[in-house]
Parts: structure tokens; sequence; C-alpha cells
């Protein structure tokens, strides 16, 4: 039977006492569960400390998760801990794109029976990790738009913030490089660049609808829609996912994404960080296990 450490974040949208008992519960039909309930910045070390021979089952949205495996990074304990997800976030959209169950219960139980599936991971130049996606420029917009939105429009608050976003957002003038290749040389106004290991942001929002968590490589889509008109297009287009179709859209793929050029902030797996004036990340192929549903693992 495994051994697994059920973290409880109580900020998260779904976290209500009744819904983590019945997670927990399940959770304990199949495995030998503890629960722990972070209280403090530092809780999160301290119960990994506490239950070293336990693999982590985080209760949250994409923001817990990407604080569990930075974590889990920091420690070097990536390859030795295979993590669980229980998606109780707005937007959970790691599991969405990969096919993790966003029934509570369902989730609880591919957590404690399903196969580990190795996962990449984007790390940047100062040792930041991204396990679904990273977005500069009118994603960013949006998310700051939808954060007070979220508690009255859930899921749907990141639609509305793209929508007021995209109406008054013009771009900056970056150098964008995959691999290398220039995609965008900095003289163009960039309305948005996505790096997607994860296919979508914002609770469902297809950013990068062609990725593959597990292939090595990031999807990377730059948007060069500036004008009045093809800002409002590009914003309806990328809510429905098919804006890597039009002729101002470039939609490559590699292992190193570069930026650089006027100082921007940053959306990294929902966390807002910078201003930047030049930015790398790398892609670490398989580098941390989630454990997946048998039919998921073996679809992805």
């Amino acid at each position: 039977m495994r051994r697994l450490l059920a973290i409880v974040n109580a900020a998260a949208g779904g976290a209500a006492d009744d819904v983590v008992s019945d997670i927990v519960n399940v959770l304990r039909e199949h495995a030998d569960t503890a629960e722990v309930r972070l209280d403090a910045p530092d809780a999160l070390a301290k119960a990994l400390d506490e239950h070293p021979d336990r693999d982590p089952v985080v209760l949250g949205g994409d923001g817990s998760l990407h604080r569990l495996v930075a974590t889990l990074a920091e420690r070097g304990e990536l390859a030795s801990r295979t993590v669980g997800l229980i998606p109780l976030g707005t937007g959970n959209d790691l599991a969405r794109g990969l096919g993790v169950p966003l029934d509570p219960k369902e989730a609880a139980r591919a957590a404690a029976l399903g196969r580990p599936r190795p996962i990449d991971l984007l790390r940047d130049d100062e040792g930041g990790v991204v396990v679904n996606a990273v977005h500069i420029g009118v994603g960013v917009e949006a998310a700051r738009t939808a954060t007070p939105l979220k508690p009255v429009l859930r899921s749907f608050a990141y639609a509305v913030g793209s929508l007021v976003a995209g109406a008054r957002t013009k771009g900056s003038p970056l150098k964008v490089e995959v691999d290398g290749r220039v995609v965008a040389d900095g003289r163009r106004r960039v309305l948005m660049v996505g790096i997607g290991n994860g296919t979508s942001i914002g609770g469902g929002t297809p950013l990068t609808p062609g990725a593959h968590p597990s292939d090595g490589q990031a999807d990377v889509v730059v948007s060069f829609a500036t004008g009045p008109w093809q800002r409002l297009r590009y914003g309806v287009l990328l809510k429905l996912g098919r804006h890597v179709d039009r002729p101002e859209v470039a939609a490559v793929r590699g292992t190193r994404v570069r930026i650089s050029g006027p100082a921007v902030h940053v959306n990294a797996d929902g966390e807002l960080t910078g201003p930047y004036a030049e930015r790398t990340w790398t892609v670490e192929p398989h580098a941390w296990r989630l454990s997946m549903p048998e039919v998921a693992s073996q679809a992805t």
C-alpha cells in the first residue's frame, strides 16, 4: 500500500472542510494517508521533513501544485517522490491538459492508485520552475484584471479579463528567440508571448493547444496582433484555440526560450513576477512524476 501525505491548501477555491474530508477518506480507502493543513509559508517544507517516506498529494489549484513542485525541486526530491493532484483551484489548467479527473473523488483514486507519469518542467535562469505555462504581455494584464473577479466569476474571470486587457494593451517591442532562432526581432511590438508545457491558462483558455507535457519540448506562441481590431480578434480566437493559425501569430516549438527588451512582468503558473529585461526558460524533460489514471497515462 502506498504511503501518501495529503497537503491541504485552505485558500484554494474548493477546499471546504466537507470536501477535504471526503477526499481524505477516499485516499485512506486505498492508501496509508496522513493529512497536513498548511498555515504558514514554511509549513510545506516542514511537512515534507516530517513525512520523508510519503508521496505528497496536493489538494488545491495550479498555484498550490507549483509551490509543491518548486519546493521538491529545491530539496532535490523531484526524482524520489511521486506527486498526486486533487484539482480544487479556480483554473486547474495542468489537470485539464493532462487528463487528471476534475471530480475530487475520482482524482483522489487516481492519486492513490494511478500510474506515475513523467512530466517535463520549465526552469528559468534564476532556478525558478514552471509546471504549466508562462506568458508575457496581454495575458499578464488579463490575469491581473481577472484576479479580483475570481471570487464571483471563478473560471470565467479570465475570459472577462482577456477581453478587457485585449482592448487596451498595445504590446512591447520584445525579442524572442527559440533554440537560437529569432521569432521576434525586437523591432515589432509583440502583444503576447506564451510558453506552454501544458495546453491552457486561466481555467481552460487554450494558449498552446498542441502542447504535450512529456515530449521534452515547450510550445511557444508569439502574437503580433497589436492593431485595435487585431487585438480584439486575437482575444476571441485565443479563447477558441484558433489563434495559432493566424498569419500575425508565430507558433514554434523548442527546448530553450529567451525574451529580451523593455522590462516586462511575467505570469508563471498564475504567479506574477518581474519586471525583467531579459529571461530564459529551458525544458527539463521528465523532471518530475505525477500519479495519473491508468487510461490517461496510456493515452498521453
